[in-house]
């Protein structure tokens, strides 16, 4: 009766299992002895099968050696170029031409003869100050500086005839002559009461109304010219022998989505000491009017140009522990082609691509693909691309 039990128990396991051949494990819950050494003498025959074939292989690989596994690797051939390397800066657009208008004189400002957006010439009139009666002293200095002139002319035919004392001529001379002078500084005074245009531009903002009393110092109008537009940046000092007056320049507008070529007309001759950098000077062709003071620049300078330059992807640049560079290139070995381990020199970077200065010649082969994992004489296949 137990052992019948038993049966219908391993019974009742295989079904469960799905019919499959119960593991060891099923095997020891069971109980079943018998059955527990029929699986034991199995498994010892396949130990000793398995170890049969280890041994056989292990000694095929002592007389032919272990055949390694070719790597799977794209490779690309080194040509030379031409380099042209760009530093990127950001600057905003000025003017030399962008003033903020202010009166000489204090007065009460009674005309305004410009409004906002208005275009002036140079020398044009733009607003005009009370004189406080400046203009009528003037006058009747004129009417004082005749009669004086009168007296002076009469005085000078008679001494010329002898007639009259030295004395007498030469007051006459020094009150007409000071009365010239006088009239000649009043009428420059009366001058600073009108208001001109500096240079011929845009009246861009009129800061004080008619009918405001102004004094020297006092903002009233500003006044742009928009033809001499320039970017004015800092450079680091490490440029300062490749970025200099006549460097070609390529200026981006990003707001007006417009690029447009140019060159540094000046450089600065002192370094900043507190950022340690200098300024150029890039003036802008304002051809289509669009390009306002204070609007944003991307410059691309170039700082430096190579011609045959070797240039490879960053992506294949390895370092080792003493940080040396190095890249993987395709060598011939005994067997067929392997990677091989050479050491570079690298410059600058453009891009996601660096100029390799020393290291790689026109025609060698560098693993771009796999560069990273490939090691050192192992065999490799290059794959068709």
């Amino acid at each position: 009766m137990k052992k019948i039990s038993l049966i219908l128990g391993i019974s009742v396991l295989l079904i469960s299992c799905g019919g499959n051949e119960p593991t060891v494990a099923d095997l020891i819950a069971s109980g079943d002895m018998k059955a527990i050494a029929t699986k034991k003498t199995e498994l010892l025959s396949e130990k000793s099968t398995i170890e049969e074939s280890l041994k056989t292989i292990q000694k095929y690989q002592d007389e032919h050696g272990d055949a390694p596994v070719k790597k799977d690797v794209s490779a690309m051939t080194v040509t030379d170029t031409t380099f042209v390397h760009f530093i990127e800066l950001q600057g905003s657009v000025d003017t030399k031409e962008n003033i903020t208008i202010m009166p000489e004189m204090a007065g009460t400002m009674t005309q305004v003869f410009v409004k906002e957006g208005q275009r002036v010439s140079k020398g044009q009139r733009l607003a005009q100050i009370d004189d406080g009666g400046m203009s009528q002293n003037i006058e009747q200095m004129r009417v004082q500086a005749q009669l004086a002139k009168t007296t002076y002319e009469r005085q000078k035919r008679l001494w010329e005839q002898n007639i009259g004392s030295e004395i007498q001529y030469l007051q006459t001379k020094a009150n007409y002559e000071a009365q010239q002078k006088a009239i000649s500084s009043m009428e420059r005074q009366l001058a600073k009461t009108v208001v001109t245009a500096p240079f011929s531009g845009t009246i861009d903002d009129v800061i004080t109304e008619q009918g405001t009393v102004v004094s020297p110092g006092m903002p009233l109008f500003r006044i742009v010219s928009l033809k001499d537009m320039f970017i004015k940046v800092d450079v680091p000092e490490t440029y300062i022998t490749t970025i200099k007056k006549g460097t070609d320049v390529m200026v981006d507008f990003p707001v007006l989505q417009e690029k447009m070529e140019s060159n540094i007309r000046q450089t600065s001759s002192v370094i900043n000491p507190a950022n340690r950098s200098y300024s150029i000077e890039i003036p802008v062709n304002n051809k289509s009017g669009n390009i306002k003071p204070n609007l944003t620049a991307r410059l691309s300078i170039n700082d430096y140009t190579a011609e045959n330059a070797i240039l490879v992807p960053l992506s294949v640049i390895s370092e080792n522990q003493e940080g040396e560079q190095y890249v993987m290139v395709v060598a011939q070995g005994e067997n067929g082609i392997i990677a091989k381990r050479r050491g570079i020199t690298t410059g600058k970077t453009s891009g996601d691509l660096i100029e390799i200065l020393d290291g790689l010649k026109t025609g060698d082969q560098v693993i771009t693909e796999g560069a990273r994992t490939v090691k050192e004489d192992q065999e490799i296949a290059i794959k068709n691309n």
